[in-house]
């Protein structure tokens, strides 16, 4: 997702970075998700937006949770890094979550999730081009009058840390299930040049069920299908997502539609313990192909547990 910085003025702009994968990368999608799997979790992602253009939007993730019965809920850490422009804006974030599972009735359950995430921002001032560089004929071939401000580090890079917290919500029966995620909630200054920049709330909300066809065996393999909805909004950005995954036995397909933007088409391998995906976007907006796309890889670890939660309930999200 775009993040922009108008280094000549005293305010910036900027959106979260963005996962296609979204429930391989649960955490990042919403804290109340933590513990969801029971056992400990390890999910690792990386994408690669616009490769084709100079300046490709690099994300990774990682991160870890598991349910502990003496906290009635989930535990959950994750570490975030967003590179923009070739580097010239790089977001790092570490996060802890948790996540509080009330079984309401035999059926159904909610899950209550916080996030506390420590962030920190660099601007490499060395990458970033000014109107008085340029000549009409020739481009930019002088040197700009303008200069680093902000907190600056020895190398000259502008760095700004804050604090923020987040929220989610997470309601499930055993197909079904339906989710909302506030992020960013005391909205932090993240401006790393003077003045102030208030980093904006996201809001998202997610839902969807699981059709199972077929009761499976040793002989015979599950197939089910997953119809889902997710919406995201962001100071005045919108982003609305259908699709569907299609599993069978260990193998998973999906489909998706990001509204006017790009259609997404992902395959995996879920064997239980490990677990595989790869997704790429087409994009249809006006920008086309010429983008290259985006493509995403993610890879998740499941470990047995020590001691097994319990009355633990897992929810039936699918994988990729």
């Amino acid at each position: 997702m775009l993040a922009i910085t108008f280094a000549g003025s005293v305010v910036s702009w900027a959106q979260d970075p963005e996962f296609t994968q979204f429930y391989a990368n649960p955490i990042y999608l919403n804290p109340a998700m933590a513990g969801t799997h029971g056992c400990p979790r390890l999910n690792m992602n990386h994408r690669n937006e616009w490769p084709s253009i100079s300046g490709s939007f690099i994300t990774n993730s990682i991160s870890y949770d598991q349910f502990v019965n003496t906290l009635q809920g989930g535990i959950a850490f994750m570490v975030t890094n967003d590179m923009a422009g070739k580097n010239t804006i790089n977001w790092s974030t570490v996060s802890v979550a948790y996540s509080y599972h009330l079984h309401v009735t035999r059926k159904f359950s909610f899950l209550f999730g916080a996030q506390a995430t420590w962030n920190q921002k660099f601007l490499d001032w060395n990458k970033l081009t000014f109107g008085d560089m340029i000549d009409p004929r020739r481009g930019f071939i002088y040197q700009t009058g303008d200069v680093p401000r902000g907190t600056l580090m020895d190398n000259g890079w502008g760095t700004r840390g804050f604090f923020d917290v987040s929220a989610g919500l997470v309601g499930f029966s055993k197909n079904f299930y339906f989710g909302f995620a506030a992020k960013h909630l005391n909205m932090p200054d993240e401006s790393l040049i003077l003045g102030n920049s208030r980093l904006p709330m996201r809001f998202t909300g997610h839902m969807g069920v699981n059709i199972v066809f077929g009761s499976g065996s040793q002989y015979q393999n599950v197939t089910s299908i997953s119809p889902n909805i997710i919406y995201t909004y962001q100071d005045g950005f919108q982003q609305l997502n259908i699709g569907t995954y299609l599993k069978y036995g260990v193998f998973t397909a999906g489909a998706w539609l990001r509204a006017r933007d790009a259609f997404i088409l992902s395959i995996g391998i879920d064997s239980g313990t490990f677990k595989f995906g790869y997704s790429y976007d087409i994009t249809v907006s006006p920008l086309t192909n010429a983008s290259g796309g985006s493509h995403e890889l993610s890879l998740g670890l499941n470990f047995s547990c020590t001691n097994k939660p319990q009355k633990f309930r897992t929810i039936s999200c699918p994988s990729f």
